[in-house]
């Protein structure tokens, strides 16, 4: 017989780890000196473009101060001879700005003949990887202006930039200013959320290696939380090692694929110097895993491999992910892992089969397997692999949905008839006050989750509103979620 078990909706409601929450910057004072400082500014009008470079010997770009257009004043520069849409006008940070400290950008870009121009940042990881993200879009026709542009890095990367891409045909630059950001620190004289929930369950936040960069985000999150998510840095297509895995199989295994902890270096490295657990995400999802990881010898455009071979690659896999974090990070407490994310429909039903390329919704893994199989023995290897202490969880959301609450408890279920390998299951909340779910609706979910004996951990929260006069009904509706209990065997 089950124990009898009483839950608290508060503390259920409450995050034991979100994962991908993107934290304000609320109860927050500003620095005595908060003022901005201006690394770099120029209106082109002295004809000085030396502070610009194309993006390596590949780009044909050719970069001038041009009076042919202009924004103001009678220069801006221009970026002619693009043969590549990825061609174009790059300013180097890490040669004029210091890690962990926020940095603004804005300026003003035009593309010719129409063309769209994107505002991108760049850097290389501890490595080697290069990675981009594009920070604006400016689409139409003419001159357009973005303004402060948040950027930061960290002390690992190396080779960072802001650069400006898109079409092939000239791109102009004028009235461009890098400063450094106002800084703010945590309101010291309020209690942290991680001691008012202390006796209850972790509080807990994501971020990504990027957002985690600055000084007072890292003030933050020690002043309220006890619990870190890497945001993207420990999803699969973070983890896996493509060079590592093509050598390995040009060698004649391609059955043992490579990983590497380096995009999730800065974040691990802070949870391990001050001492903050980390709940791992996510080791099988359908998406952010690249469609090579599912093709023999690893070629995109190689066959897809057999269930067969797929079930050894995925023990590999799991094996080698947390036989890194046990080498490398011995010290951290990695005590939750999602080791399955979003495999259900609302209906309950699988996705359907498919590669990312043929649409976000599609799964690669019911493309090898015809179906939801490769789960169970997914939590399998993960029991079997992961560091001490480390539980294991089920992830997903619309998780109140009638037919996706039944089939996550079937499918717990399933993974444990013969045994105990999935530990919990994650519920992201993603709730909304105009429409669904209700509190009552959602307390469904979670009463048929938590009979189930196993752990639940809200693993993002939010709780959405229409529009800034419904405060009041957002707070009656944490109330009334709150206030509501629950008994369960």
């Amino acid at each position: 017989m089950k124990k009898k078990r009483k839950m608290r909706m508060t503390a259920s409601l409450f995050a034991m780890c979100c994962l991908y929450v993107t934290f304000p910057l609320t109860n927050t004072v500003a620095d005595d000196t908060s003022d901005t400082t201006v690394i770099y500014s120029s209106d082109f009008e002295d004809g000085d473009v030396s502070a610009w470079t194309n993006r390596g010997d590949r780009d044909t770009t050719i970069l001038t101060a041009s009076e042919e257009n202009a924004v103001s004043g009678t220069h801006c520069l221009c970026a002619s001879g693009r043969s590549k849409s990825w061609n174009g006008p790059a300013f180097r940070l890490d040669d004029k700005c210091e890690p962990g400290i926020a940095y603004l950008v804005s300026c003003s870009a035009m593309g010719q003949w129409y063309t769209s121009v994107t505002v991108s940042f760049q850097y290389t990881d501890a490595a080697g990887e290069q990675h981009y993200e594009n920070l604006a879009n400016l689409n139409g026709n003419g001159w357009q202006s973005v303004s402060d542009l948040k950027i930061s890095y960290t002390e690992e990367w190396t080779d960072v930039f802001v650069y400006f891409e898109g079409g092939s045909d000239n791109i102009y630059i004028d009235d461009f200013t890098l400063k450094t950001a106002p800084v703010y620190h945590p309101q010291s004289d309020i209690p942290s959320l991680k001691d008012v929930y202390a006796d209850s369950f972790k509080i807990g936040t994501a971020c990504t290696s990027k957002e985690l960069a600055p000084a007072s985000t890292k003030e933050l999150i020690m002043k309220h939380f006890n619990s870190i998510t890497p945001g993207n840095e420990m999803k699969p297509d973070a983890l896996l090692d493509q060079k590592a895995c093509l050598a390995l199989a040009e060698a004649g295994d391609d059955e043992n694929p490579q990983v590497s902890l380096a995009s999730a270096s800065s974040i691990l490295n802070f949870a391990r110097d001050n001492n903050i657990p980390v709940r791992g995400h996510v080791l099988i999802w359908h998406q952010q895993t690249p469609t090579w990881f599912f093709k023999e010898n690893y070629d995109p455009e190689g066959e897809w491999v057999s269930k067969e071979k797929m079930l050894i690659r995925m023990e590999n896999y799991i094996k080698n992910v947390f036989a890194a974090v046990k080498k490398e990070y011995p010290d951290v407490e990695f005590y939750a892992w999602d080791v399955v994310n979003e495999c259900l429909l609302d209906d309950g039903s699988a996705r359907q089969s498919g590669s990312q390329e043929e649409g976000s919704s599609k799964s690669p893994w019911v493309k090898v397997f015809g179906d939801n199989s490769f789960i169970k023995p997914a939590f399998e290897f993960a029991k079997k692999y992961a560091p001490k202490g480390c539980k294991l969880y089920y992830n997903d959301f619309n998780e109140y949905m009638p037919g996706k609450r039944e089939a996550i408890v079937a499918l717990t279920e399933e993974i444990n008839a013969d045994g105990h390998f999935i530990d919990g299951i994650g519920m992201q909340s993603h709730l909304g006050t105009d429409v669904f779910p209700t509190a009552n609706v959602y307390e469904k979910a979670l009463s048929m989750f938590a009979a189930t004996g196993l752990d639940i951990q809200i693993t993002e929260l939010d709780q959405m509103i229409s529009s800034t006069d419904k405060f009041e009904e957002q707070a009656k509706y944490y109330s009334d979620t709150k206030q509501s209990e629950s008994y369960v065997k």
